[in-house]
């Protein structure tokens, strides 16, 4: 526009001057060779117009002449390139779509019409033919080639990171996400992959650095970067508190400061304050996360917040949780367990009852047993309310990742996530409802299938020494059911005569042999079960209804596969 502008103005300037000379008519004499020559001034004008022109015309065409050869083959250079890009462009389509053959045949043009030193994603295009192609020794190779160009060393990372992970080289892919966190934090997988494994190894400070660089970029929201400063500054407290008291309770209180509702953050400042003989602090900690959220630690750390109370203190303490936070049920058990210690049984069977039916679950039932156990021994009742127990919905947990743990802990043991754990409701007890409901009734139903085999008499006489290892209580009283011992004369008769044709039978038991008593294998275990069972806890008798599976979840110190790298950690 401004070049439009300025031709504009100068071929305005020029028509005002010739203008100007038209309007002043006047005569020019030259004299040039002996010759004198009288033309007008506008002639004149005219002339010197043309000739300063034609030079300038001359001076062009002797220009474009001398440059015709550098122009010519720029020409085909810029050709040339055009074509390359545009191979360039189709392979990279090519790779995203997952067609190698192309792919490779679009790089290998592309690499003859262009350099590759001037032109990286050559080199990215021929990586991923070799991927597409299966070759991956070869992609990892050209990965680490990028090492060395500063603009695609960020790209030879992440592809050497991708790899390590495809073949679970953790250590790898932890050290490739690690060099490109320090070159650029606000990469997502670089950073997360690389703050997954500070927080394995314990390495709290270095985590918080790195997830204040995160929020300084912008890659996480500022309410994130407190969440996550939080259960940061909570784990390295819980890990100082013992060693270096101070410093574990400024990290506790900047954790509860940074997350007020947050209750690992406040249970771990209250027990840095009780540390240091700061109850009042401590108490209001907990008090002000309790109204927030009510959660059974804190109330068992508020409780016995001083060393050495009565059972009774402890007592008046659960009572001011529940008036802080009434008709709840986490209140209710606080008062509840409370009373149990001090021995008021009443207030504990009205808390306990009052927690079922607010929310009716396990804990609640099982606290009603202990107290109906404590105060009457009525074990008819003590069993009812275990078998309600069992079927009512289990106790919130601390769950992360299908993984159920007894404490908070501030990364996941089974994907090792930062910030993995919920106070919520397992899950696992609908899955164990459910087979339970159909094994019974499938126990229910005439069984179609021919009886079983009878056990060989090896596995008898074993099943015999076993079964007389264990310790048979007195029978209370003898049930009409129980049973007899085969007499010598019955068994000698049987044996005389003919025998039957085999009949199903529900459950198959070793014959008598004569002269000898029926052997009760089946009998005798379930006598003692039953006998052990009245003499057990409410506990003890829930874990004998119910034998729970163990936990599925993958063990936190289980041994990491330690193959032999095939990357160069350089």
């Amino acid at each position: 526009m401004i070049r439009i502008l300025i031709f504009l103005i100068f071929v305005l300037a020029l028509a005002a001057g010739f203008a100007w000379l038209a309007d002043r008519p006047g005569d020019m004499l030259v004299t040039f060779g002996g010759y004198q020559y009288r033309v007008t001034l506008m002639v004149a004008a005219v002339a010197v117009t043309a000739v300063v022109a034609a030079v300038m015309i001359t001076w062009w065409l002797v220009k474009s002449i001398w440059n015709s050869p550098y122009t010519i083959a720029r020409y085909f250079r810029v050709r040339q390139r055009d074509r390359g890009y545009q191979a360039l462009s189709t392979g990279m389509i090519a790779a995203g779509a997952g067609d190698a053959t192309l792919a490779r045949k679009m790089n290998k043009q592309a690499a003859k019409l262009i350099r590759s030193d001037t032109e990286p994603l050559i080199n990215l295009l021929d990586a991923q033919a070799s991927l597409l192609e299966g070759d991956h020794e070869a992609a990892r190779e050209k990965f680490e080639r990028m090492l060395d160009d500063p603009e695609m060393r960020l790209l030879g990372l992440r592809g050497l990171y991708l790899e390590a992970e495809r073949l679970g080289d953790r250590t790898a892919a932890q050290h490739y996400a690690a060099r490109a966190a320090d070159v650029a934090p606000q990469l997502a997988w670089a950073s997360e992959s690389t703050l997954e494994e500070k927080t394995a190894r314990g390495d709290w400070d270095g985590a918080l650095r790195l997830v204040d660089a995160q929020a300084s970029t912008g890659q996480i929201a500022r309410d994130a970067a407190n969440r996550r400063r939080s259960v940061l500054l909570t784990a390295k407290a819980e890990d100082l508190l013992d060693s270096d008291p101070a410093a574990a309770r400024s990290a506790a209180i900047e954790a509860n400061r940074l997350s007020p509702d947050f209750v690992p953050a406040a249970i771990a400042a209250a027990r840095a304050l009780f540390k240091q003989e700061d109850t009042r602090r401590g108490a209001k900690i907990l008090e002000a996360a309790w109204k927030a959220e009510p959660h059974p630690e804190i109330a068992d750390l508020y409780t016995h917040a001083r060393h050495g109370d009565a059972v009774h203190d402890r007592l008046k303490r659960a009572r001011k949780l529940q008036s802080l936070k009434q008709n709840n049920i986490e209140s209710s058990l606080a008062v509840a367990r409370a009373a149990i210690d001090a021995h008021e049984l009443k207030e504990a069977r009205e808390a306990a009852e009052a927690a079922i039916r607010i929310q009716p679950r396990e804990g609640a039932y099982l606290l009603l047993a202990d107290i109906e156990e404590l105060e009457t021994g009525d074990q008819g009742r003590v069993r009812q309310l275990l078998s309600k127990a069992v079927r009512a919905p289990r106790d919130p947990a601390w769950v992360a990742d299908g993984y159920v743990a007894e404490k908070w802990a501030p990364v996941s043991p089974v994907t090792g996530k930062l910030d993995a754990f919920e106070w919520r409701v397992p899950v696992e007890r609908i899955g164990q409802l459910i087979e339970q409901d159909d094994a019974d009734a499938q126990a229910m139903r005439p069984s179609l299938a021919p009886p079983p085999a009878a056990p060989p008499a090896e596995d008898v006489a074993e099943a015999e020494v076993i079964d007389t290892k264990v310790p048979t209580p007195e029978p209370k009283k003898p049930a009409p059911e129980t049973v007899k011992p085969a007499a010598e004369p019955v068994a000698a008769e049987e044996a005389k005569k003919p025998l039957p044709e085999p009949e199903p039978k529900k459950s198959e038991e070793p014959a008598p042999v004569a002269g000898k008593p029926a052997p009760a294998v089946a009998d005798a275990p379930a006598k003692t079960a039953a006998n052990d069972a009245d003499d057990a806890g409410p506990e003890e008798q829930l874990a004998e209804v119910v034998r729970l599976p163990d936990d599925p979840g993958v063990d936190p110190d289980e041994d990491q596969d330690k193959s032999t790298s095939r990357f160069r950690l350089f």
